[in-house]
């Protein structure tokens, strides 16, 4: 099968139409007359992590608190490893990015004094269910933004290490995309689906994480040598057993303890009241045979059942739906609790590309936002709005007096002959669905998945890396035979990149710093001593440099030097 190539011009390319990239995409917009592309894979009015909706902002500066303390609870939680000048900085905008997204339509809950209601500290009750479409109906009336849905970016086009623009497929027709830009912003979501997942089979895609986001932003910036930080603080939600929905609605909105099968609260006597340790106390009362967990919801209120039902609705409905198959809700029987396989999710955690404030990664003109921006934890869905303006205010302060640059033929020839090589019928050994069996079994098994309580030894994770090695070399030989199967071909070898330097930063962090997020059997113990600093990483001819950086406080001055 032959491609057709598209070659298409613009001021800034944005690659991901969810959460940060449609805010970056409407404050450009707002803020010039620059000309943007938004490439994104599926539709932007469903696509990303908010594609189902979200019952409440879980980064937001209530009446009593500050960015200050914001970035002493993230630097507490994440104990003490984060770039405190990201965090400031995004916690600075945090309620001017909420009131925002309101005034383009999404429903915030208010008190009768006109407040919007929180649901502890840091949060605020919504009614999300439409936040999405909310999002892309502002970026659609806007002429200045051409929305290319249904585009599966591959790489960007590198020259001089600069990003000058990005390769592309359309998963619809027979069209390989040349985009060039003066600027380009990554904006496409973590990685799930590295590890084998809670549930089999037909609903292996049940899970916490988006599952269509498979690391493509990582992958892309690894493989062009951009300098990748903290792969190793890997995240696992808390969920509801078997729908995999959120606890926190139910934790937070009904102040439901966390109990074991006896009935005992157990969480506090594991320590600190941190995000790990909720799943590593978890994981141990399993361990111990006191199991399994709960959210001890028997007995509240009717009124509180209701609510919680109306609030799953809103963004788990498989939860709500089970409670309603079964004819008895959360006041007549506590909520089984699991934790999830391991997502790679700079949103939660510190991973993604290692960027200055102005969300400028190593690669020039090349910015980073939201989920795949790395340093800067417990971002949550406003945390996105928020890089996402920054990255946004800043390409256009990059492309003054700048023009696109072009480059050589032949580097396009190569490329598209390198996408077309998938593209035949010849007969094959493995199947796309084969390699990505063998990730998640190498993946669970070696680097510290369910099956392992999350924990995993230097020995093992030698026997990770060989064997991810051997499916990467497996998967140049997959075919496919239509676009969509291309797609699919391009993001399992993005998974397996994203394995291979998670591997890597595993490796290298000799400690245990975030329980059963990084649950090292050799190294047991916290060492501040020796790794209160950045495990950095870059691809380069092939092989994985380790970079070691220290510590940016809040009050720092770091910006790249390209």
């Amino acid at each position: 099968m032959n491609l057709e190539t598209k070659t298409l011009k613009t001021d800034v390319l944005i690659i991901g139409g969810g959460t940060s990239g449609c805010f970056a995409a409407i404050t450009i917009a707002e803020s010039s007359k620059a000309k943007v592309i938004i490439a994104e894979k599926s539709n932007i009015k469903r696509s990303g992590c908010l594609a189902a909706g979200v019952n409440a902002l879980n980064a937001y500066i209530v009446k009593g608190q500050t960015p200050e303390t914001y970035l002493e609870y993230v630097r507490n939680d994440s104990e003490g490893l984060i770039r405190e000048d990201l965090v400031y900085t995004m916690s600075q905008r945090l309620n001017s990015v909420t009131r925002k997204i309101e005034s383009l339509g999404l429903v915030i809950q208010k008190d009768e004094s006109g407040e919007y209601v929180s649901r502890g500290v840091r949060n605020i009750k919504i009614n999300g269910e439409n936040i999405k479409p909310i999002l892309a109906e502002a970026v659609e009336k806007t002429p200045q933004i051409t929305v290319l849905n249904r585009i599966n970016i591959i790489d960007y086009i590198i020259k001089d290490n600069k990003a000058i623009g990005a390769y592309g497929f359309s998963i619809d027709e027979n069209i390989f995309y040349v985009i060039y830009s003066k600027a380009v912003i990554c904006a496409t979501g973590g990685a799930a689906g590295l590890y084998r997942p809670n549930n089999p089979g037909y609903s292996r895609h049940k899970m916490w994480y988006c599952p269509f986001n498979t690391g493509a932003g990582y992958a892309m910036g690894i493989r062009a040598g951009a300098e990748m930080t903290t792969f190793e603080m890997r995240f696992i939600a808390l969920r509801c057993k078997d729908t995999i929905a959120p606890t926190g609605t139910i934790a937070q909105g009904v102040k439901a303890p966390q109990v074991n099968s006896s009935g005992e609260e157990y969480e506090k006597s594991y320590g600190a009241n941190k995000t790990f340790m909720r799943m590593y106390s978890t994981v141990e009362e399993n361990k111990r045979g006191k199991g399994p967990c709960f959210l001890k919801t028997s007995g509240i209120s009717k009124e509180e059942e209701e609510e919680l039902f109306k609030a799953y609705l809103n963004m788990a409905p498989a939860q709500t739906l089970m409670w309603v198959e079964k004819g008895m809700g959360p006041s007549q029987e506590n909520v089984e609790i699991e934790g999830t396989e391991p997502y790679i999710v700079g949103g939660h955690t510190g991973s993604g590309y290692w960027v200055d404030t102005k969300r400028s990664t190593t690669i020039e003109g090349l910015y980073a936002a939201g989920d795949v921006a790395g340093g800067s934890p417990q971002k949550y869905v406003t945390g996105c709005f928020a890089e996402g303006e920054i990255a946004a205010l800043s390409t256009l302060d990059y492309i003054k007096g700048r023009e696109n640059v072009d480059v050589d033929n032949n580097e396009i020839i190569s490329k598209l002959n390198e996408v077309e090589n998938f593209l035949n019928e010849e007969a094959v050994i493995y199947s796309v669905e084969d390699i990505e069996d063998g990730m998640q079994k190498i993946m669970d098994q070696y680097a510290g998945g369910i099956s392992q309580g999350y924990a995993y030894s230097q020995g093992k994770l030698k026997v990770a890396r060989e064997r991810i090695d051997e499916l990467l070399e497996l998967s140049k030989g997959l075919k496919a035979q239509d676009m969509h199967e291309l797609m699919l071909i391009f993001e399992v070898v993005d998974r397996l990149f994203v394995c291979k330097i998670l591997i890597k930063h595993l490796e290298e962090r000799k400690e245990t710093r975030w329980r059963s997020f990084q649950e090292n059997i050799d190294y047991p113990q916290k060492d501040d001593a020796n790794f209160l600093r950045f495990i950095n990483s870059r691809y380069e001819k092939g092989q994985i440099r380790i970079i070691l950086r220290n510590l940016v406080r809040r009050d720092d001055i770091y910006e790249h030097r390209h």
